[in-house]
């Protein structure tokens, strides 16, 4: 069975309270990692193409490794709430929007391909590592049977 065939209608009150504390969590290390790089809304974003990149991987290693093996409340709390949070589509949106308004097409564009290319090839090594660490997994994400 896929990923996507394991997905529910609805959440249990501890699946949103997963989600809460870990929207929680991420929010916070998000907004740390903007402490620590700091930029000009005109300018590239570094830490937002940092925090998608490794929440992508951390995400394909999690999914591969973990998801099999722990409750649903586990997965929405560190998928949707931690890491859910901690990246942000929004962020790169209002960055692009910005860098084109202010005519930096160029620094535009790097930032969408950036995101997307190095988010794309995060998640593929996060899958591959967490297959490898995940006892009885095939390098290909398989639900257990339950």
């Amino acid at each position: 069975m896929t990923v996507e065939a394991r997905s529910r209608v609805g959440a249990s009150p501890r699946d949103l309270l997963a989600v809460f504390v870990g929207g929680l969590i991420g929010t916070a290390l998000r907004a740390s990692l903007d402490l620590v790089i700091v930029h000009d809304l005109d300018e590239f974003a570094l830490s937002t193409l940092l925090v998608n990149v490794v929440g992508a991987f951390v995400l394909g290693l999690l999914v591969a490794a973990l998801w099999p093996r722990v409750p649903g409340w586990v997965r929405v709390g560190l998928g949707p709430g931690i890491l859910g949070s901690f990246t942000t589509f929004s962020a790169l949106a209002v960055s692009v929007v910005a860098l084109t308004q202010n005519g930096e097409i160029v620094g535009a564009a790097l930032s969408i391909v950036l995101s997307i290319g190095f988010g794309m090839l995060a998640a593929g090594a996060g899958l591959a590592l967490g297959a490898r660490l995940a006892p009885g997994q095939t390098p290909e994400y398989k639900e257990s049977e339950e």
